[in-house]
């Protein structure tokens, strides 16, 4: 090439927008083993950046079980798509993952274990997804994830977390506020952690399970008063990916003969929550505080609850993540989606 051709090349390059050669924020989505996600992976990888399989999982010796379904990894190949699938304690065992803690050995050997799972399997990194931590096992969980960075890193490999919100450290007044936040939501040290790892995957749903009363899977408000709590505490917005949810939930009531008569909460997709509505010939309405869709309605004289998450109230929650300027969003899950969310982040 000329010089001439060289220097006009470079004008062109200069004078493009700045939004030609902007990053894109990084789309984690999250997937589990079942068909339904894996084949919603299959098709929409061309619009993932970082794909997070929940299939790892480390006992209480330090033993990490598991493996990538081969469609995933041929994929993800395929489409450049990194794969970090999450290690997790199974069923969320506080007592055994606090035995990998506290014990030397168990320690040592998870460690060991997740890097050569990282570097053996070629995985671009691993995601810590280790929830219902006692609030006192705090400095320990901090003092691991530092050490299994420093690993991972001497053999290329990234580690992020997938954290639990708040957006106090105060624990509240009432009984369920506390007991979530000594084995939830307490234990993450989020700038120490943010400081250790390549970033933090801010879990920003399930503010509303089906222990709790009906409400929204993310409500709006509360997402960004925990985002902005995070952020406050000086960890950089280029570290923070924001939890986004595709799932919805629906409340019923329920009997057995063991626990009696109780409201249910259940996560379900979108496809299953549409079917809900129309079964019973009622329409979601949009809630422009909350932004979600929901519904009530009475069956046999009982009121039922569905919040749906759909395209609308995924666009919505999307905007904080150009609002604060974050790395990017962390969804889950696929395969509950609504079908049309992929269509509203391309546009």
């Amino acid at each position: 090439m000329s010089r001439y051709k060289s220097a006009l090349v470079s004008i062109l390059v200069a004078c493009l927008p700045a939004r030609a050669t902007a990053q894109a924020p990084e789309a984690l989505w999250y997937m589990v083993a079942g068909e339904h996600s894996v084949q919603s992976f299959l098709a929409h990888a061309d619009q993932i950046s970082t794909v997070s399989p929940q299939v790892f999982y480390l006992d209480s010796v330090g033993v990490v079980w598991g493996s990538v379904d081969a469609r995933v990894v041929a994929k993800a190949r395929e489409n450049n798509v990194k794969l970090v699938p999450l290690v997790m304690n199974p069923g969320f065992d506080q007592a055994a993952f606090h035995r990998v803690l506290t014990v030397t050995d168990a320690r040592l050997r998870a460690i060991r274990n997740m890097t050569a799972l990282c570097r053996d399997n070629r995985f671009a990194g691993l995601q810590f997804d280790f929830e219902n931590i006692a609030v006192t096992d705090k400095d320990l969980f901090t003092a691991f994830a530092r050490e299994t960075a420093d690993s991972l890193r001497r053999v290329g490999c990234t580690l992020s977390a997938a954290v639990v919100p708040r957006s106090s450290e105060y624990p509240g007044e009432n009984s369920y506020d506390r007991w979530i936040f000594e084995n939830w939501r307490g234990a993450y040290d989020y700038k120490a952690l943010a400081d250790a790892m390549d970033f933090i995957s801010f879990m920003t749903y399930a503010q509303h399970t089906g222990g709790t009363t009906p409400g929204p899977v993310a409500g709006y408000p509360w997402m960004e008063s925990a985002l902005k709590y995070v952020l406050s505490l000086g960890v950089p917005p280029s570290k923070v990916s924001l939890g986004i949810p595709a799932y919805s939930d629906w409340w019923f009531p329920s009997y057995d003969a063991r626990s009696g008569a109780r409201a249910s909460g259940r996560d379900i997709s979108y496809t299953d929550g549409m079917a809900i509505l129309t079964k019973n010939g009622v329409r979601a309405i949009w809630d422009d505080v909350q932004k979600t869709q929901y519904a009530m309605f009475a069956v046999n004289g009982v009121n039922q609850f569905v919040f749906l998450e759909d395209a609308h109230a995924f666009t919505a929650k999307l905007g904080l993540v150009s609002k604060y300027k974050l790395r990017g969003y962390s969804v889950w899950v696929l395969g509950m989606e609504d079908p049309q969310t992929w269509s509203a982040i391309a546009r």
